[in-house]
């Protein structure tokens, strides 16, 4: 594992230019998983968000 730093799905979705029920989505559906909580708030790391969306664009056909 990396020393990355932990982002807020907000940011997640912002870095990755999806909204955050996509990435809630991608989390229901296996796509992605937090790699940290802070209280009640899931985090994410970036390359794992990324990691995300390549695998789900690759699914559906985009590129």
């Amino acid at each position: 594992m990396t020393d990355s730093p932990l982002i807020t799905v907000e940011l997640a979705a912002d870095e990755a230019g999806v909204s955050p029920a996509t990435i809630r989505k991608w989390v229901q559906r296996g796509h992605l998983r937090p790699a940290g909580t802070q209280g009640r708030r899931r985090l994410y790391r970036l390359e794992d968000v990324f990691a995300a969306e390549r695998t789900t664009h690759r699914a559906h056909g985009r590129r």
